[in-house]
């Protein structure tokens, strides 16, 4: 009577440490999936334990001396025993080891991990009930995190179709964006009014999902430059878009542009980030752009026949090997360098080094020296202008900048840039800061010393200038092309 009490006791005790296993392995799976359970079951038996493919790889990865021979040897065996027989688990004894294998469950058209146990011989007599426990538990886990990293994929998978899309827009390929948008929701509109919208990096994720959110014709697009940014191209009409951006926190912006065609999505960008420095300057958290004229539409058919004369070294080359950019991926780059400057990399996704040897060649090619203002200010326009219609009733060619710059229309429209500096009472300082800049090619740190101020009273000169323009100045995409050549229009209207 007492050896059957003494065993009914034993076994109650391990019924009640198989719960308490069980308890303790929810426990530790509740902090963090799979992983944290498997450090829990290590540290439980004693033993080696992993989670391994099907095809024999350890998850993670484990270094190439972690087991002998013997034991990656039956290992193995097991793995091969499981995937040929479908068994539920395998036990294989070697002459020093044990392995304990458990496949975890799951959907059969899903490849799943095998709980994986080496051990000593005798194999304790807990362990198998232990191990088939936690692979129960496991198998649960394992596939909420299995569906979650699905999840995972088809959102970057999505993001980059919709950045895609955007890139394509930018760049006035219409047709094809139209043609990849067709696979996704919602169709492009015909008119856009286009949002950037400034936040701490850690919400733009809430932000992006909100707008989609209350705003299923919208398309947005987490900005590859900006990490603060998100980007919303929407109809021009969209009351709850506007609304929700009336509710946002204090330190989130709002720039946006005028409404325009479809076509002009780049300009739209451009609109919507002058209008942020405006909003950030003056601190208000929704800024319209102040519309002013673009000098390529000012001047009109002969912009673009100049353009296209500038353009044509570069829309002739032909790549000499088949890896080297073509005629178009280097005007794709000259558009996205004079837009973002150095921060092209992250929109084209190309090395730093891959962007200095095309510029160099989109220079060579030009004879252009893109460190000039100068020369960038002429390509910023050819840029532009390349975009718009040739009229071969015009008054002819134009040979130079120089030569388009001094027409009436590009007379106006600099002085019409320029207007809200000089119009200042203190216009003479503000004016040299600015003419400072223009001459040291754009950079702060020579516009510092030049002046002999520190570099961030030169800083504040300059987001005076930014807040007077309404114009982005330090910031890329930035007016200082603009301001370069609408100085040169009134130098050489008023030389004359």
């Amino acid at each position: 009577m007492y050896m059957q009490m003494g065993i009914g006791g034993e076994g109650t005790t391990r019924r009640a440490q198989r719960a308490e296993d069980v308890l303790a392995m929810q426990r530790a799976a509740r902090k963090a999936g799979t992983r944290s359970l498997m450090r829990w079951l290590a540290d439980r038996t004693g033993t080696w334990v992993r989670l391994i493919d099907t095809v024999g790889t350890a998850l993670p990865p484990l270094p190439a001396d972690a087991l002998d021979s013997e034991a990656a040897e039956l290992i193995h065996r097991g793995l091969r025993e499981v995937a040929s027989r479908s068994l539920r688990s395998v036990a294989l004894d070697g002459e020093n080891h044990a392995v304990l294998l458990f496949p975890l469950d799951g959907p059969r058209r899903v490849r799943r991990p095998v709980l994986t146990a080496v051990t000593p011989r005798p194999v304790p007599a807990h362990l198998p009930a232990l191990l088939a426990d936690a692979a129960s538990t496991l198998g649960l886990y394992w596939q909420a995190e299995h569906t979650e990293r699905l999840r995972q994929r088809l959102e970057r998978a999505e993001a980059r179709n919709r950045e895609a899309v955007l890139h394509l827009l930018m760049n006035g390929h219409l047709t094809a964006a139209h043609q990849v948008a067709g696979a996704l929701h919602p169709p492009l509109p015909s008119v856009i009014r286009f949002y950037v919208v400034e936040c701490p990096p850690r919400v733009r994720g809430d932000l992006a999902t909100h707008c989609t959110e209350v705003a299923e014709s919208a398309w947005i697009v987490p900005c590859p430059v900006y990490a603060n940014h998100v980007l919303v191209i929407a109809p021009a009409a969209a009351p709850a878009l506007e609304e929700a951006f009336a509710a946002l926190t204090d330190d989130c912006l709002v720039g946006v542009s005028g409404d325009l065609p479809l076509c002009d999505t780049a300009t739209g960008y451009a609109q919507a980030f002058h209008a942020l420095a405006t909003a950030r300057n003056q601190s208000v958290r929704h800024a319209r752009f102040a519309s002013r004229p673009d000098l390529a539409l000012a001047i009109g058919p002969a912009a673009a026949t100049w353009a296209k004369g500038v353009l044509a070294p570069l829309r002739a080359y032909s790549a000499k090997r088949s890896q080297d950019p073509d005629s178009g991926e280097l005007v794709a780059t000259a558009a996205s360098w004079l837009a973002f400057s150095s921060r092209a990399t992250a929109h084209l996704k190309i090395h730093r080094n891959t962007l200095s040897a095309r510029l160099k060649h989109i220079g060579e090619l030009l004879n252009l020296d893109l460190d000039r203002l100068a020369d960038q200010s002429l390509l910023a326009l050819a840029v532009r202008a390349d975009t718009l219609p040739c009229d071969s009733r015009d008054t002819g060619p134009v040979h130079s900048l120089d030569e388009l710059l001094t027409r009436p229309a590009a007379v106006a429209w600099a002085r019409q840039q320029l207007d809200p500096i000089r119009a200042r009472p203190s216009s003479d300082e503000l004016n040299r800061t600015l003419n400072t800049y223009m001459c040291n090619d754009g950079r702060l740190g020579p516009t510092a010393a030049a002046l002999a101020l520190s570099t961030t009273a030169t800083r504040k000169r300059l987001a005076r200038i930014e807040t007077l323009l309404e114009r982005s100045l330090l910031r890329s995409p930035s007016v200082r092309y603009d301001l370069w050549l609408a100085r040169r229009a009134v130098t050489l209207a008023e030389g004359a």
